[in-house]
């Protein structure tokens, strides 16, 4: 006979597959008959769109492109520094376990180098290295037994969590465009590098709606038709709704950016100016903090209960950290006279995480690359490093704790000494997603086969044994947590010692003759 139960939902949404892989981008390029011929690059640029991402059994297709700017010196004295521009196309399968098509995927892919070789005057080669991070989610829904109707002596071992359940998730594609000003002294040549990351991010969270707010902060180098180069630094603002039923402010959003598709070209509508255009895509998941009662274990001292068990991991505990690190050291780049800087590309890599009871510790480096110039418009390009700490303290079982990190930099600057020192002035906002992962013991299909069998005694006297518990002991002899805690005058439930002697009585439902028997469990 089916025990009438009680139920709750929960949904879960649940990482069942990560994978990091490097893929390389490799490809020529032929200099357009109006460049001359190149001497040497000077430096390579590159930003990633990402056009498509299937989910596969056992695999994930990715699709996209590097949109790849060369800056190089060419053989024509007059015309010393010159850039061109070329898309890398790429298509890659990569073998990811346990995945699904109706599982949901998280994608990161960052541009980790790019280099050029010059193959001949003409024709260059290009590589490049991507690192790709994948993360597969499934959502399952799942009904949880919290309560049992109509069955006064069934004992239920309960556990109050407070867990992480899955609200919903969206995404949405933002069109970003605008139109930067250039220095209005400045005819635009062409534009030697291109660099686009997301900052800023924050949300709102209304009635439904979850409001995606960041910008694209566009840092482009260019040459001017006077053989001039400058740069121009400026912010569009990436604003969407995303629709989510049930969304409230209370609750926990996780929200990932890709940028899918560019176009910058200078503006024919007006001069001294370059049009941008920009295509992100935007998801987000959203989680509730939910209070469950959930059935641990369960028996009846007088019948004969039957069910399944079944465990599932869940998510605790999740939070958005945001902490700010700044960053104030010295470098030293010998032959630095007479140069200066016009820009610098900064790469943040964590290096070691420590994982402490209530801190966790980073240690890593900022890649410094600094392009240099000269009176005479002679580039070079230079490297640093600098290494750096930074912790998230004041936080709960970090041993335990899975965290996705991302550093973003907020603003630099950069201030060139005498002896060729520079001092570097970084400001990183670091952004922790953490969480805890939870098993629940779930019980299901619980039935009643009938009585119990009787006894012909009543009272036991058991010896504790190492790894007890009262429910234990309870569950093993047919009685209850209360019976036995009364019967021996037992203050705290929780507590019973190794060697000590307990009575437990028997749960009987008929009159019988009392007989005493002694186990002795060592």
């Amino acid at each position: 006979m089916i025990v009438d139960t009680v139920k709750e939902k929960l949904s879960i949404n649940k990482l069942v597959s990560s994978k990091k892989e490097i893929i390389f981008v490799e490809g020529d390029m032929i200099v357009p008959d109006s460049k001359p011929d190149i001497l040497n690059t000077i430096c390579t640029s590159g930003v990633v769109n990402i056009y498509n991402k299937e989910i596969l059994d056992e695999k994930v297709k990715i699709s996209g492109s590097i949109n790849t700017y060369i800056m190089y010196l060419s053989e024509n004295s007059e015309d010393k520094v010159r850039g061109i521009n070329t898309n890398l196309d790429f298509s890659e399968n990569i073998d990811v376990t346990n995945c699904k098509p109706e599982m949901n995927c998280i994608l990161e892919v960052k541009l980790k180098s790019i280099e050029c070789k010059v193959i001949n005057g003409r024709k260059i080669g290009i590589k490049s290295t991507l690192e790709v991070e994948i993360k597969i989610y499934n959502n399952e829904e799942t009904e949880i037994i919290n309560d049992i109707k109509n069955k006064d002596d069934i004992q239920m071992l309960k556990e109050n969590l407070n867990v992480n359940s899955l609200v919903g998730l969206g995404e949405t594609k933002i069109y970003a465009k605008d139109t930067i000003q250039i220095d209005s002294v400045d005819n635009l040549a062409e534009i030697l590098k291109t660099n686009i990351t997301m900052v800023d991010r924050d949300i709102k969270i209304s009635y439904n709606k979850v409001l995606t707010k960041a910008e694209a902060e566009v840092k482009l180098m260019y040459l001017t038709e006077d053989n001039r180069v400058n740069e121009v630094i400026s912010k569009i603002p990436v604003v969407g709704f995303i629709d989510i039923p049930n969304v409230t402010e209370e609750n926990v959003c996780n929200v990932n950016y890709e940028i899918k598709n560019m176009v910058i070209k200078p503006n024919s509508q007006e001069e001294h100016s370059i049009y941008i255009e920009i295509e992100v895509g935007v998801s987000c998941i959203i989680y509730e903090e939910k209070q469950i009662n959930i059935i641990q274990d369960v028996f009846s001292p007088s019948e004969k209960l039957t069910y399944e068990n079944r465990q599932i991991i869940t998510m605790k505990n999740r939070k958005n950290i945001q902490i700010t690190k700044q960053i104030n050291e010295k470098t030293e780049i010998k032959g630095l006279d007479n140069r200066n800087i016009i820009d610098v590309d900064i790469e943040p890599e964590i290096l070691k995480e420590s994982r402490l009871k209530n801190k966790i510790l980073y240690e890593g480096e900022l890649k410094l690359k600094y392009i240099l110039n000269s009176s005479n418009l002679d580039l070079e390009i230079r490297e640093g490093k600098i290494q750096f700490e930074y912790v998230i303290d004041n936080i709960e079982n970090g041993e335990d704790l899975n965290i996705d990190t991302n550093i973003e930099i907020k603003g630099a600057d950069f201030i060139v000494q005498e002896g060729g020192i520079i001092t570097n002035n970084v400001d990183m906002l670091v952004n922790a997603n953490s969480y805890e992962n939870v098993k629940l013991n779930l019980i299901e299909n619980l039935q009643s086969d009938g009585e119990r069998e009787e006894q012909d005694y009543n009272i036991v006297m058991y010896i504790v044994k190492k790894g007890d518990s009262l429910w234990k002991i309870a569950k093993r002899f047919g009685s209850t947590v209360e019976e036995i805690t009364r019967a021996n005058g037992i203050e705290n439930e929780n507590i019973i010692m190794p060697g000590e002697k307990l009575y437990i009585p028997r749960y009987v439902k008929k009159t019988s003759t009392k007989n005493v028997l002694v186990e002795n469990y060592v």
